[in-house]
């Protein structure tokens, strides 16, 4: 048998996602830029590994292109 939430735990639910998420957000922030640079090459590592480049290369054209209109856009 399911029980629903009330309204209050619902609520309540929500304010604590809206905490974790805030406190993700600043974790994000304050992280330096080194950190941040090892994280990226740690995921790029377990993806050479699990055999996933050639699907992450799949749309890196498409990438590009967005970058470089990005960049026209912003540049002039």
């Amino acid at each position: 048998m399911t029980r629903h939430l009330t309204k209050r735990e619902a609520e309540a639910f929500r304010d604590r996602w809206e905490r974790v998420n805030a406190r993700e957000a600043d974790e994000l922030r304050y992280t330096s830029l080194e950190v941040k640079w090892r994280q990226f090459n740690a995921l790029l590592l377990w993806a050479q590994r699990l055999g996933w480049e050639p699907a992450l290369a799949e749309g890196e054209a498409d990438v590009r292109q967005r970058w470089a209109r990005l960049r026209k856009a912003h540049c002039g």
